[in-house]
């Protein structure tokens, strides 16, 4: 995961920024450098590249963290995701005319941490990507016989057919999961179970589509793949079962 994005951290409680730091980089992200001040990160900016900057709102300093925001915005085009701490409505108004690409509240989770990081890398990409030869949004995914190509952050990535295990819907979006690592894509699950092939895919559940030669266990209520459990609705019970007795 996290291949190629680079990350700025802008966070003047030091132990935050180290936390957040070693988090990120157990997650495969490059950290372009962890700065307590706005004004520090802006002289860095100038003279090194960065995809992302994760920037607390109210930074001591010169310049607190919505005025380095726009700033970054107006000098270098970065997407900012925004972390917040009992932010007040005068401040979260003044963050919003930033046009931030996330906003995560303290505490945040891991888990939150790393989706606003994967939603504003996909969006950026989009956003300003505009090579025509290249798939966009709507058309990100490619499929062929035995592979399909998908986009993760600047690059199409190809992942062999049958080492997907499953895929998740996460609102207009859809989760692969293959052995040791996933990929989450701009497309809604119904979009993507029509680009599949059939013949290894099958939906068991609104939210999930799961690859039939993956299946390790059938319960009632939900099928086993690699030690998770897989909910499977009554809806799709019958046509599921009948497709297994063909396999």
């Amino acid at each position: 995961m996290g291949e190629n994005i680079k990350i700025v951290i802008v966070e003047d409680e030091m132990l935050i920024a180290a936390n957040i730091s070693l988090q990120l980089q157990n997650l495969g992200y490059e950290i372009g450098g962890v700065f307590p001040r706005g004004e520090e990160a802006l002289a860095h900016l100038k003279e090194h590249s960065a995809d992302i900057v994760l920037l607390d709102i109210q930074l001591k300093g010169d310049l607190d963290g919505i005025e380095t925001a726009a700033k970054i915005k107006e000098l270098y085009k970065l997407p900012v995701i925004f972390l917040t701490a009992n932010t007040d409505d005068a401040h979260f108004n003044r963050a919003k005319e930033t046009h931030p690409h996330a906003f995560i509240s303290k505490p945040f989770k891991k888990l939150d941490l790393q989706h606003a990081i994967e939603l504003t890398a996909e969006n950026h990409l989009h956003s300003t990507n505009t090579d025509h030869s290249l798939p966009t949004a709507a058309s990100s995914t490619i499929v062929l016989e035995d592979r399909i190509f998908v986009r993760h952050h600047e690059k199409m990535v190809k992942i062999i057919i049958k080492d997907i295990q499953y895929i998740e819907a996460e609102r207009n979006y859809s989760r692969i999961y293959c052995c040791d690592k996933s990929f989450l894509l701009v497309i809604t699950l119904k979009d993507l179970d029509k680009k599949l092939p059939q013949e290894h895919f099958m939906r068991i559940h609104r939210s999930y589509v799961i690859n039939l030669s993956q299946v390790d266990e059938v319960a009632n209520s939900h099928v086993v793949i690699a030690k998770k459990a897989v909910p499977l609705s009554k809806a799709f019970r019958k046509n599921f079962m009948e497709r297994l007795q063909t396999i």
